[in-house]
């Protein structure tokens, strides 16, 4: 298992390592070292930071962006 760090909200480390997850699956190279499932290797590379999600677009319209 992989630990993510305190600050990291969890629900947003879980869904985007599930979305790394799959396009590992499909074929994208690894970012950190692979382990033997891709979803540990997602989670390895959203824990070093490698991977992070997009800001969603209403957050964007609210700020002024």
């Amino acid at each position: 298992m992989v630990h993510r760090s305190a600050g990291t909200n969890a629900f947003e480390f879980v869904t985007v390592a599930a979305l790394r997850a799959a396009q590992l699956m499909r074929g994208c190279r690894a970012l950190v070292p692979e382990y033997e499932k891709s979803v540990l290797t997602a989670q390895a590379e959203v824990a070093a930071g490698k991977v992070q999600a997009l800001p969603r677009a209403d957050s964007l319209s609210k700020t002024g962006r």
